[in-house]
């Protein structure tokens, strides 16, 4: 019924975790993990994607601990989307 980004589970992680997310309707949607910097460390996500709910599994063995940061970008449909969410890896 409207776009959302869940929190990973779970979290804190070692070495990976899963995000979850609803699509309102088909967009163009992008996933990208930053770190505490702010510098862009993967993409996950890089996808026309339909109306729905996903999910995404990071596999983080090569990155250091710390805090990071997951964004959403979703557009192209009645409405674009977007939303940040913060996540843990403890080594």
């Amino acid at each position: 019924k409207e776009f959302a980004l869940r929190q990973n589970y779970p979290n804190p992680f070692n070495p990976q975790t899963t995000i979850s997310y609803d699509i309102l309707d088909r967009s163009q949607v992008s996933i990208v993990l930053y770190n505490a910097l702010g510098q862009k460390v993967k993409e996950l996500v890089s996808a026309a994607q339909d109306r729905g709910r996903y999910t995404v599994v990071l596999n983080a063995s090569g990155l250091s601990s710390g805090v990071y940061f997951y964004r959403i970008v979703a557009t192209g449909g009645k409405q674009n989307f977007v939303w940040s969410k913060k996540m843990t890896l403890l080594k």
